[in-house]
């Protein structure tokens, strides 16, 4: 007898229909086709195990089982729920008409219990647009893909259940979830709050001034001054995330496996913190079985590199173009996968190996030519996608001995701020394939970031003077322009321009000599 099942394959964050085709018939043996890769062979040993341990017996005859389409290689283990049921209905184990319009996914433990899958949301959306009425996945899953509406989710502990509700013997209730409730919920919740950090007021300004115009901002100073400290409080001062955001976001950590148990709709924006040994594949996402990387981790989000000059330099140049794209696309000899990247490079560095190169008290020990080596660690071409760099200087005991929690500004205060800038920059590029400052290409620049000659004077005189590189130039420009935004101002005044030349200390020619 021939039995058709559904199931669904992720391809980056996409999810693909696979048909299980299940023939029982002459034969002793069971043979599994349509390119599986070894961990969708090794199902039958588990799907045996686990319909005897449920009261079922597995047919003693031959089993055919074809997962179209049979060009596209099929991975994972969330497939064994798949073909359990179809080889149960094709052995007349089962009676059910449910199996045409039904999704069918998850990995069976030997005892017969459903374990979690990754990608979970992907095929429900998938299942949608697909016409499919019904989604059956692990219960643990149940949650994030019942966030998509006109597909009815049940989320099921075991393989008996899954028979009881397929045969219709046993009622059960399907999984409901109100993403916006969630949504607005999760919005409230944060972690920290920059009223935790005393004094640092020019570094606090630098990250409003970041936040508020997407640029990327690298902070440098010693050991304990609060680079980490200041970093891991950005993501709470961004403007929230929106429901197109938390949904791509969400698909994402779910078919990365890194949403959890009864997860819902992501409503904080990611902030990825890697440590400096990881490889280039962890960072931008492949491997054997392509999965997103830590950028793709961040997207929407705040992707923090501790101690850049730590990094290998092939992590680091790998960076290069996701920057600049805000996409990684993956290729292997028969397909591709995109992965969405769009974040904000935050890094943070000590000025030399010992830590103290301009410190206001200790000196430094480092002997002569090793601070510019230390530097050059980070190529210009990365150097140059950093639109902000700011020194940091340790906090005296003064402040920090200060009782000030109740006067120190909160997130939500700055996130106001950063809010408004952001809707003058939404309505400004309305009609074009950007949202911030940061993203304006040379064009953009002199479209919009017009200085009078007062302005061309004093930034004549910083490249001059400061000897700054060139590319400076632009860098300079963006970030005046989200300072104006954020005074409300339409043009760009000199007290504009000269605070963003004090955010390019890394292309001074003097640093580090």
């Amino acid at each position: 007898m021939l039995v058709k099942t559904n199931g669904s394959a992720v391809y980056g964050i996409s999810a693909q229909l696979i048909t299980v085709e299940v023939n029982v018939g002459q034969g002793a043996k069971t043979q599994i086709i349509g390119l599986p890769d070894n961990a969708v062979k090794e199902s039958q040993p588990r799907v045996n195990a686990a319909m005897k341990n449920c009261g079922f017996t597995y047919p003693r005859k031959g089993v055919i089982i074809n997962m179209a389409p049979a060009d596209i290689r099929k991975e994972g283990s969330a497939y064994d729920l798949t073909i359990a049921i179809g080889v149960m209905a094709a052995g007349e184990l089962i009676k059910t008409k449910l199996l045409d319009e039904t999704i069918i996914m998850g990995e069976l433990s030997l005892d017969g219990s459903i374990l979690p899958i990754k990608g979970a949301l992907p095929i429900a959306i998938q299942a949608q647009k697909d016409g499919f009425k019904r989604l059956i996945i692990p219960c643990e899953n149940a949650r994030e893909a019942a966030i998509v509406k006109d597909v009815e989710v049940y989320g099921m502990k075991n393989l008996e259940d899954v028979v009881t509700l397929l045969e219709g013997t046993k009622k059960f209730d399907r999984t409901e979830v109100n993403p916006r409730d969630d949504f607005a919920e999760g919005i409230q919740k944060l972690t920290y709050d920059f009223s935790d950090v005393k004094g640092q007021e020019n570094i606090k300004r630098a990250m409003e001034i970041a936040a508020a115009g997407g640029h990327n901002i690298i902070l440098i100073g010693p050991p304990g001054a609060g680079k980490t400290m200041l970093a891991k409080r950005l993501n709470t001062i961004l403007p929230p995330m929106n429901l197109y955001e938390a949904l791509e976001t969400t698909k994402i950590h779910s078919v990365a496996g890194r949403l959890g148990t009864n997860a819902s709709l992501m409503a904080q924006r990611p902030f990825r913190s890697p440590h400096h040994t990881i490889s280039d594949v962890a960072l931008v996402g492949g491997g054997n079985h392509p999965q997103p990387g830590e950028i793709s981790l961040a997207h929407n989000g705040v992707l923090f590199l501790d101690e850049l000059p730590e990094f290998k330099r092939t992590v680091l140049e790998v960076l290069r173009q996701p920057l600049e794209e805000r996409k990684v696309t993956i290729s292997r000899a028969k397909f591709s996968v995109d992965y969405p990247c769009s974040m904000m490079l935050v890094a943070s560095m000590n000025p030399c190996p010992c830590g103290y190169f301009n410190h206001p008290e200790k000196d430094c020990v480092c002997a002569p030519g090793i601070v510019q080596k230390y530097l050059s660690k980070i190529s210009g071409p990365l150097l140059d996608r950093i639109d902000i760099h700011i020194e940091v200087t340790p906090v005296n005991f003064d402040e920090l001995n200060q009782n000030t929690n109740q006067t120190m500004e909160q997130s939500a205060q700055i996130r106001e701020r950063v809010v408004k800038s952001r809707e003058i920059q939404n309505s400004r590029y309305e009609k074009l394939p950007i949202y911030s400052n940061s993203q304006m290409e040379s064009n953009l620049i002199r479209k919009y970031c017009e200085i009078d000659n007062q302005g061309s004077l004093l930034l004549k005189n910083a490249m001059t003077k400061l000897n700054l590189s060139a590319r400076a130039y632009d860098r300079i420009l963006k970030v005046s322009r989200t300072i104006a935004d954020l005074d409300g101002s339409e043009h760009i005044g000199v007290v504009h321009l000269a605070e963003a030349i004090h955010y390019r200390s890394l292309d001074r020619d003097h640093w580090g000599r």
